[in-house]
């Protein structure tokens, strides 16, 4: 800048304000012309050129008014001092921005004898932002206190105060509305007791671990008894108050979420009970898990169940229904045991399955307004009830089964609510439940069918005889399994173990069509070999869907001529026979092995003999007791011999039961055996 600073001002040299912390700026003239500026003025606006008016060296930089201001100030040689001057300018190398100015102006004589003008020039930006702020904080501030107030004072809002233990100060009238509480009766902890009796320890520590840990937010939700008695989900929120780094007192705001809570729940719950439904395929599991869905959550008590197939064919009938699941809650008496129980024609039981829709009920405790069954009753008067909902389960238009519910003591009633949501359950389990309930009734008719088909083994004077079915209890539980024993007019012995492809009623049904036509045909020529019967027996089966197919070892054992028994045998496609000495040697029979029957083959068919030692034991089986997935046959026999041997000494019933529990079997098969045990002659001991 160009600007003569030797020049004075009166008897001070203009260079005395070089380094004055504010920014000077002399103008000389009425066209006020440029005459000096110093370090502070021009670090807030840069070098401007010497001589040059003011308003051509600075433009609007020093505000649009500044003109006028310096021909008033010239003019009347009045002091003016501006204490906000708002200008949008920059500092050197950055972007313009508001900026604001204190300017005080004076007018002074120059040795030249011209009259000039002193500006005396400070920057304030920062310290008005700072006040600024400072007032829109206290605004605001106001602002909420004022909200504050009126929220606590005029209800808007269930608000509350607490020291910093926790103790309650002041509540709103909104609380006070809620609960039915005064001032007095909520101060201190008296809060706690419009909460329910089982939510309030649980309030009270959760309370005691915020206060003492400082917890930055506090929420929890309790059930709040209301002026009518009603409980009702209440979310609770705090938030500590610091002073000097110390927690002063609490403010918090409660708000209620029943509907929320409601939802949230019904989402729950119906996730659960789809869960259960899914996962188990067990008739009486799957009711058993939706009893324990039921219970605590809608109810004290759940009992689940069957009707029978004719439960509905005798409109003024009373029911006899299987209870096959129960859930209590802890602390009432234990539900009555698993049976049959008697439901009067006029009791809640009956108008529910009849009117196929739910029955629901408050009464005194104890005291239903319709019959039930005995044991019910009794179980009803002791756990004080006061309340039911009746649901039946209607599949293919019949009603298949009964959901029955109970509240007690202190719970307050089932609602019409809690039964649409019952419902709700219900349906989502309907497919489950139909499908487990049509498994059920197969599984009845095929076990029934393959029970009567399996008989005690008949009694033959010097043999012993013993057979066993396990069925599976991962499948469907009834198969195509099946053993046999029958005397021929001839005195020979037929043994006969078999295993028909699959585990469903047709397999059973199958299974039984094999068995009968097996022995028909061993029956019609008893002198016939079982390799030839088994031939006779492979095309009658062509007869029949001509689809099936069957495993089959046949045997025949007749006393030889020394007194000694022995075995003719033929296999189709089956384990071999197994043979355990008295000593305990074992060994398998495959010296008769024939394809499987079902199949049409040109092979002959072969019949093998084997003489059985005395105290000797043969074991016929299925292969569900050796067959394991991914492992080769030849290690379940192998095992199969290994477990057989050191039970060759003991009694056959037990050498039947070891097998069956000491055989590592998998559970995916049925398993069915028939064992012979060959005495010692008279006078001989092994």
């Amino acid at each position: 800048m160009q600007v003569d600073q030797k020049r004075e001002s009166g008897r001070v040299a203009l260079e005395v304000f070089d380094r004055a912390p504010v920014g000077i700026l002399v103008t000389r003239g009425e066209e006020h012309r440029l005459l000096y500026t110093n370090d502070a003025l021009r670090a807030m606006f840069g070098d401007r050129p010497a001589g040059a008016p003011v308003r051509e060296s600075f433009g609007d930089d020093l505000g649009p008014d500044l003109p006028g201001i310096l021909d008033e100030v010239l003019a009347t040689g009045r002091t003016l001092c501006a204490d906000q001057v708002s200008v949008t300018a920059a500092r050197p190398g950055a972007a313009p921005r508001e900026r604001l100015f204190r300017v005080s102006l004076s007018r002074i004589p120059l040795q030249s004898g011209e009259r000039g003008l002193l500006a005396v020039v400070q920057e304030v930006t920062a310290q008005v932002v700072a006040r600024r702020r400072v007032r829109a904080v206290g605004k605001e501030l106001r602002r909420l206190r004022r909200r504050y107030q009126s929220m606590m004072w005029a209800g808007a809002e269930m608000v509350w105060v607490t020291g910093p233990e926790g103790e309650v100060r002041e509540v709103s009238q909104g609380w006070q509305r809620l609960s039915g509480q005064t001032l007095e009766e909520s101060r201190g902890y008296g809060w706690l007791r419009a909460l329910h009796p089982e939510d309030r320890e649980r309030a009270l520590e959760a309370w005691g671990r915020a206060t003492e840990l400082a917890t930055p937010i506090w929420e929890q939700v309790f059930r709040v008894a209301g002026s009518d008695g009603v409980h009702r989900h209440i979310r609770f929120r705090a938030v500590p108050v610091y002073e000097n780094g110390a927690v002063v007192e609490w403010v918090g705001a409660s708000a209620d979420v029943e509907q929320e809570w409601q939802e949230e729940r019904r989402r729950r719950l119906l996730d659960r009970v789809a869960a259960a439904a899914t996962d188990i395929t067990n008739l009486e599991e799957m009711c058993r898990a939706i009893a324990d869905v039921i219970v605590p959550e809608l109810a004290d008590a759940c009992h689940v169940y069957l009707l029978p197939e004719s439960s509905s064919s005798l409109p003024n009938a009373p029911i006899v229904a299987e209870r096959v699941a129960a859930a209590v809650r802890p602390g009432l008496p234990a539900p009555p045991p698993r049976r049959k129980e008697y439901h009067p024609v006029d009791g809640g039981f009956v108008r529910a399955v009849r009117r196929r829709a739910p029955v629901h009920a408050s009464f005194p405790p104890g005291r239903p307004p319709f019959p039930c069954a005995g044991k019910v009753t009794e179980w009803l008067a002791e756990a004080r009830s006061h309340s039911m909902a009746i649901l039946p389960i209607v599949v293919e238009g019949e009603v298949a089964a009964v959901v029955a519910t109970a509240v007690s003591a202190d719970r307050a009633p089932i609602t019409p609510d809690d039964v649409r949501l019952m419902r709700q359950m219900l349906d989502h389990t309907h497919d489950a439940i139909s499908k487990a309930l049509h498994f059920r009734r197969t599984q009845r008719v095929a076990l029934a069918l393959q029970h009567s088909l399996l008989a005690e083994p008949p009694h033959v004077p010097g043999l012993e005889l013993a057979a066993r079915y396990q069925a599976s209890p991962t499948a469907a539980e009834i198969g195509g399994d099946w053993y046999d024993a029958f005397l021929l007019s001839c005195g020979a012995v037929n043994l006969v173990i078999g295993d028909v492809a699959g585990h469903d009623l047709a397999a059973a049904v199958s299974m039984s069509q094999v068995r009968n036509l097996l022995r028909a045909l061993a029956v019609d020529r008893e002198l016939e070999s079982p390799a030839d019967v088994l031939r006779r027996l492979n095309g009658a089966l062509e007869t029949l869907d001509g689809e099936s197919t069957a495993t089959c070892v046949l045997t025949r054992l007749e006393r030889a001529g020394d007194g000694m028994w022995r075995v003719v045998y033929s296999t189709a496609g089956h384990p071999p026979p197994l043979l355990v000495t008295g000593d305990g040697q074992g060994r398998f029979l495959r010296d008769a092995g024939n394809p499987l029957l079902g199949l049409r083959h040109g092979r002959p068919w072969t019949s093998a003999v084997e003489t059985l030692p005395p105290h000797s034991t043969l074991l016929l089986y299925t292969d569900g007791l050796v067959e394991r997935r991914g492992e080769d046959l030849g290690d379940g026999l192998e095992r199969l011999r290994r477990c057989a041997e050191p039970l060759a000494r003991e009694p056959l019933d037990r050498f039947c039961d070891e097998l069956l529990t000491g055989m590592p079997v998998t559970g995916e098969d049925d398993v069915a055996m028939i064992a012979l045990r060959v005495p010692s002659p008279a006078g001989v001991s092994l």
